[in-house]
């Protein structure tokens, strides 16, 4: 029973035990009118929601940290009678997000709506929903509620930043085999040709080929030697420091300003996705072919291609990855670095607090690849981690002699990853 309820309630007992006391007609009058207050409510709470319809629109629904998503609720009357009020409750999880709203006097077969703006902090996959619908009575005495379900969805891509030069190495000419794969990529390696299947680009028909033999051929390709890019992303629970908070105040002033650089979070994991997706970017507009390589809660293995449906790809995979892992990134290199093809760049993007680090780069080396080391320096997020183990830890990477890159928190990421991968030394190392 609500506050409204236990009033008219109370008033309707004081007068009657008032009017049985004295036998006044007066107070006989007002437990009349309370106990029809309270009748005429509950009836007219029984139809407040009846014809009642409520639709959610969004105007994308892939879209990036930083941008503003643009959603449009509808709120719809279908009966013949007017609502005095209507409350709505968005139960979204998106953070920072202001759907709420209270609708006022609407009338018969009308349609009221409203536009929801928020500022995208956080990267992940959510549904725009549930929604709940509020009404009752003039009086507020009787509530009733109707959810209406999630029927969109909103996939945040993490933030990128432009990286203006990282290593590149060269290409590796593996000699035969290698190169003989056959790939739906358009290279400067044609291998044949072959009957049109439904799908295939126009652009790839061979058009004397299918003047030839009167049906259409499409034009067959082979990868290239130039090395792929493999991004192998630590995403072990044990290996993740500080704490994310994501938090934005959205001004209305700010729908001039569609895209913002907002500051990271706090916290190891989230600087590593936005590393991995910011080498992604950068490698793909070179026209490198990048994979990459994750074990949370379930095994990513984004097969090395090129172009920015790779790169789409890529973005898919890191807005959803959580460090809900338990393979250290030593292990995970031992099970994969095997399958890639033999002089590929393998990335490796650590924050783990661990001397045995270098055991990853080192067993990429020996299987033929060239090994990057990206490590983001925990003792910069948690001021609990034990500094003695951050010195063991930058020499055996230096003793190793594998270029890597140190990023702690506050680091303008464009500067330090664009400084370039050397092999450092102990008096330039943060």
């Amino acid at each position: 029973m609500n506050t409204p309820q236990k009033v008219v309630v109370g008033l309707f007992l004081f007068c009657l035990l008032a009017g049985v006391i004295s036998g006044a007609s007066f107070y006989y009058r007002l437990t009349y009118f309370w106990g029809g207050v309270c009748i005429f409510s509950w009836f007219y709470s029984r139809i407040a929601l009846r014809g009642i319809e409520l639709k959610r629109f969004a105007r994308s629904h892939r879209t990036q940290v930083g941008e503003i998503i643009e959603e449009r609720i509808e709120v719809l009357n279908r009966s013949r009678f007017p609502r005095l009020w209507l409350a709505v409750y968005d139960e979204t999880d998106l953070p920072g997000i202001k759907g709420s709203r209270v609708i006022s006097f609407l009338k018969s077969k009308e349609m009221r709506s409203y536009f929801v703006r928020t500022r995208l902090v956080k990267r992940g996959f959510y549904c725009l929903g549930p929604t709940r619908l509020v009404a009752g009575d003039p009086f507020g005495l009787f509530l009733v509620e109707k959810v209406f379900p999630a029927e969109e969805n909103l996939l945040v891509y993490p933030m990128t930043v432009d990286i203006e030069a990282f290593p590149n190495p060269a290409g590796w000419i593996s000699g035969g085999e290698a190169i003989r794969r056959k790939t739906h990529q358009i290279t400067p390696n044609a291998a044949g040709v072959r009957e049109y299947f439904p799908g295939d680009p126009l652009n790839r028909i061979h058009w004397l080929s299918t003047a030839r033999r009167n049906r259409l051929m499409v034009k067959e390709f082979e990868l290239d030697p130039l090395s792929e890019v493999w991004l192998f992303i630590d995403a072990e629970k044990s290996s993740r420091y500080g704490q994310a908070i994501f938090q934005y105040e959205f001004h209305p002033r700010e729908i001039w300003r569609p895209v913002v650089k907002l500051p990271l979070p706090k916290d190891t994991f989230e600087y590593q996705i936005v590393i991995a997706a910011s080498l992604a970017k950068y490698f793909l507009r070179l026209g490198r072919a990048v994979g990459l390589i994750a074990k949370g809660r379930n095994v990513h293995i984004l097969a090395a291609e090129r172009g920015l449906r790779q790169l789409g790809k890529t973005l898919e995979v890191l807005a959803t990855l959580e460090a809900e892992g338990d393979l250290p990134l030593t292990a995970l290199v031992e099970n994969q670095g095997k399958l890639l093809p033999r002089g590929s760049t393998a990335i490796l993007i650590s924050s783990v607090y661990d001397p045995n680090l270098s055991r990853a780069p080192a067993f990429v080396a020996r299987l033929g690849h060239q090994p990057v080391t990206v490590w983001v320096d925990p003792t910069s997020f948690d001021e609990k981690v034990e500094k003695g183990v951050k010195e063991k830890l930058l020499a055996s990477l230096l003793d190793q002699g594998f270029p890597f890159v140190v990023v702690q928190h506050g680091d303008n990421l464009v500067s330090v990853l664009s400084a370039g991968v050397s092999k450092p030394s102990m008096e330039n190392l943060p």
